[in-house]
């Protein structure tokens, strides 16, 4: 499996994971086409089978974050992304925790005439094959009691059997506290990424989202996974995380604006 490493490999992501070894991935990250853009450049993508063989690619205790978001279709939501959620349990996975990614961009408000509200987030799921073998949860959050001591010296506390124990240990209550799971980025141009021809893509990931993903379930050297790589995010943040990568792509086009993106981190 060592010569697809660092790769990009063209061609129907279920196609491609049949190439992969059982138990091979640490952590997949992706966005796939949804809805109206399930017929992403003329192809379509079977959602079942794109589980089924994330499953068994996966290492054990392995993570695929999903993010996705449901289009409004003649006055509904599609809930496309709940199926999709539905179809991942439906094939062993567990679901691990439901994010919420929250676009903190310049998006024009709701008009008054409007009869629903401003739509700003998508989801992100993630999934795991069993118990999550890594989980660097990213403490940010600033707590309000920071520097307070929990027990002080000398404090005495009940043990299970009703025998007194004496804590002479000071623990401070610490700065930060692992974040919640609504994650803030500004998508809009210019600020998602300072790579130009990355915007030659339709929609492309916030830098900042995926580096956190990569961060919090992974760790150094593992195999980051992109099934649908588009304009190579994924890949680059993998890379300036000291992860390695793999990825497929069915666009010829996108391929290349991928390598094109990893290619200036070897000039800059």
């Amino acid at each position: 499996m060592e010569k697809y490493r660092n790769k990009i490999l063209e061609g129907n992501c279920v196609e491609v994971m049949k190439k992969f070894d059982d138990n091979f991935i640490d952590l997949t990250l992706t966005s796939p086409p949804y809805d109206n853009l399930r017929t992403y450049k003329g192809f379509v993508f079977p959602f079942e089978e794109i589980a089924q063989e994330l499953y068994r690619i996966t290492k054990e205790g392995g993570i695929v974050v999903w993010v996705v978001n449901d289009a409004t279709i003649k006055g509904s939501e599609t809930g496309t992304s709940f199926k999709q959620a539905l179809t991942f349990m439906n094939n062993k996975w567990f679901l691990h925790d439901t994010m919420i990614y929250q676009k903190n961009s310049a998006t024009y408000p709701a008009s008054r005439k409007s009869n629903r509200y401003t739509q700003i987030f998508e989801y992100m799921f993630v999934f795991s094959k069993g118990k999550p073998k890594t989980a660097n949860l990213i403490c940010d959050k600033p707590n309000k009691w920071a520097g307070h001591k929990n027990w002080g010296k000398n404090t005495k506390r009940i043990n299970k059997d009703e025998s007194l124990k004496e804590i002479n240990d000071i623990k401070e209550v610490p700065k930060f506290s692992p974040r919640n799971n609504i994650w803030i980025y500004n998508n809009s141009g210019g600020f998602a990424s300072k790579d130009k021809i990355a915007y030659k893509h339709p929609a492309i990931f916030p830098e900042k989202l995926v580096e956190d993903h990569i961060l919090t379930w992974s760790n150094e050297n593992d195999i980051i996974y992109d099934p649908f790589m588009g304009s190579g995010t994924t890949a680059k943040m993998a890379l300036l995380n000291n992860r390695k990568f793999l990825g497929s792509e069915i666009s010829k086009e996108y391929i290349e604006i991928s390598y094109q993106r990893l290619n200036e981190l070897h000039t800059n």
